[in-house]
């Protein structure tokens, strides 16, 4: 039995926050829930007195803060992750309801944690973004008025997600599921095969790599069957490494 509550296990993680106070407000929102791991990619300043004066008492998470250059990099240790946008899409997959959150979160591993990931202030997420993501969940408000403060989204999020942290203290038992790391490498692998035999649109690959990516996401790969597949997936490239390449008319439209 893991030892560590969610709120422990759980980063929250800023994609370019352009404004100090939003971080600062954000680490009070953190506060509140015992969530301690803040991951800023490319950043603003974010030790500028402005975030420390609305961090309040939870100030010493700005110094704790950890800067990734990429999401990927800031997502690799992850079993899940959560994107949160506003807008819906074919190329963004199912968008939960974040009180849907705690059950999705149940399903991870012993020593698994997990992300929330929030995008700029002014523009979220991108498309690509949210394909990094294992999930993407949205806040229901009104089409006139549905955007949120990222601070203010940031609360919500969390408090629907701790609330229903593992109160009866069980713990999945399918094994240790794989990081993000790990499933973002063989989805490197499986597109990297995927255009060498031209099943992929060069104007489009995310059309067909994004629907592969849910299926294998929804599946909760443990470690040893992400290895598996990987194992599968570079023997396949390995085959075909002295492959022409189709014929011509016979590309993927």
């Amino acid at each position: 039995m893991n030892s560590l509550s969610l709120s422990e296990r759980l980063s929250v993680i800023l994609v370019e926050p352009r404004h100090p106070g939003n971080i600062g407000m954000v680490c009070r929102a953190m506060a509140n829930f015992g969530v301690s791991d803040l991951r800023l990619v490319n950043p603003c300043p974010h030790l500028h007195p402005e975030a420390h004066k609305m961090a309040v008492f939870a100030a010493d998470l700005l110094g704790r803060a950890r800067i990734h250059e990429s999401l990927a990099d800031a997502l690799a240790d992850l079993e899940i992750s959560v994107a949160t946008t506003r807008r819906s899409g074919r190329l963004r997959g199912e968008l939960l309801d974040v009180a849907q959150l705690p059950e999705r979160f149940a399903a991870l591993s012993a020593t698994g944690r997990a992300g929330l990931v929030f995008g700029r202030e002014d523009a979220g997420l991108t498309n690509a973004e949210v394909a990094l993501c294992s999930h993407a969940a949205t806040i229901p408000s009104t089409a006139r008025q549905g955007s949120l403060n990222l601070a203010q989204a940031v609360l919500i999020c969390l408090y629907e997600t701790c609330r229903g942290e593992f109160e009866d203290g069980r713990a999945p038992e399918a094994g240790e599921r794989a990081a993000q790391g790990e499933l973002t490498a063989l989805f490197a692998e499986m597109e990297a095969v995927l255009r060498r035999i031209a099943f992929l649109n060069p104007a489009r690959p995310e059309a067909v790599m994004n629907p592969l990516r849910d299926i294998l996401r929804r599946a909760g790969l443990s470690v040893a069957e992400a290895g598996l597949l990987r194992g599968l997936w570079s023997q396949l490239g390995w085959s075909i490494r002295d492959w022409r390449g189709p014929r011509k008319g016979e590309e993927n439209s």
